[in-house]
């Protein structure tokens, strides 16, 4: 698991959490839709009003995956690189493909989980913005990492940071792909 620790040897203090939904110390949070926990309302499609190498580290838990395949997730990943600063680490997470398919396809699972495995797949849907528009395995994932211009990415259990997605098990399954890429230009 990734610890705060880790996090504080990114060094600084400036930190971004995309879609988070609990104010926590040091972190400023960037969400589409206002509300009072909410420190810069901006749609992750469209990060230019973030100066270059703005933030230390980037949280992105469970929003990568509504992002389209066409062009999107590539000019997201570019954006997130570009926001952060040199050595800055991108800690993200996603459902992961690989392991929800597994778990669709399994005769061992009730309907009732397997229902929350489609879930998962296509996201919750209680809002505009709460649709799954792409599945994430690892190969994509760092594979869009890499075209975004991270060079140094690699894979870790679960981060810890905040109680959400990215340690949410279905079916008694962790299905999250936790990725933390590092800016090294």
């Amino acid at each position: 698991m990734v610890t705060i620790g880790e996090l504080l040897t990114v060094g600084g203090t400036d930190w971004l959490h995309i879609g988070g939904k609990v104010r926590a110390p040091g972190w400023k949070i960037l969400d589409a839709i206002p509300a009072d926990h909410v420190d810069i309302v901006a749609d992750l499609r469209d990060l230019t009003a973030i100066g270059d190498s703005a933030f230390d580290a980037v949280y992105a838990s469970h929003v990568l995956e509504h992002l389209s395949h066409r062009g999107e997730l590539e000019s997201v990943t570019r954006a997130l690189h570009r926001i952060l600063r040199v050595g800055g680490k991108l800690f993200v997470s996603v459902p992961d493909m690989d392991i929800l398919s597994r778990l669709f396809c399994s005769d061992s699972i009730s309907p009732g989980d397997k229902f929350a495995v489609m879930v998962k797949m296509f996201g919750g849907q209680s809002d505009k913005f709460d649709y799954h528009t792409i599945g994430l395995n690892q190969q994509f994932l760092m594979d869009y990492l890499f075209l975004g211009g991270f060079r140094d990415a690699y894979k870790v259990p679960a981060f810890g940071f905040f109680p959400d997605a990215s340690s949410a098990t279905v079916a008694g399954v962790p299905f999250s792909l936790n990725v933390v890429a590092i800016k090294t230009s």
